[in-house]
């Protein structure tokens, strides 16, 4: 006699079903990682760190500080939790070595 959940199949065993359960990992949480505009940080400095920092090229760089110029805040990258925080220090730190008040946030996508 099969037990429950087991089907008889003339062999006098029972037949049972594996199941594989799949583990599916989560995509990490992404950040912007933002310049705000400031009336005393020069324009070729954002431009500078935004190369430097950011891999972004001469014409890239320009793009994205006019944008921070005229709308206040840019946008330099999206990046994990941990790049996004080490990046945001990196400018923080360069722009007060530098003594320039550049302010660089990050925000949840």
């Amino acid at each position: 006699m099969a037990g429950e959940g087991e089907k008889n199949n003339g062999t006098g065993r029972g037949t049972a079903v594996i199941t594989r359960t799949q583990t599916r990992t989560k995509k990490p949480s992404l950040y912007r990682v933002l310049i705000l505009n400031d009336d005393y940080t020069p324009m070729d400095f954002v431009v500078h760190v935004l190369e430097r920092f950011f891999q972004k090229d001469k014409e890239a760089a320009t793009r994205i500080m006019l944008h921070v110029h005229h709308h206040g805040v840019g946008e330099c990258g999206v990046y994990t939790y941990e790049i996004a925080e080490t990046k945001v220090s990196q400018v923080m730190d360069f722009a007060r070595e530098n003594q320039h008040p550049l302010q660089c946030v990050m925000e949840k996508k």
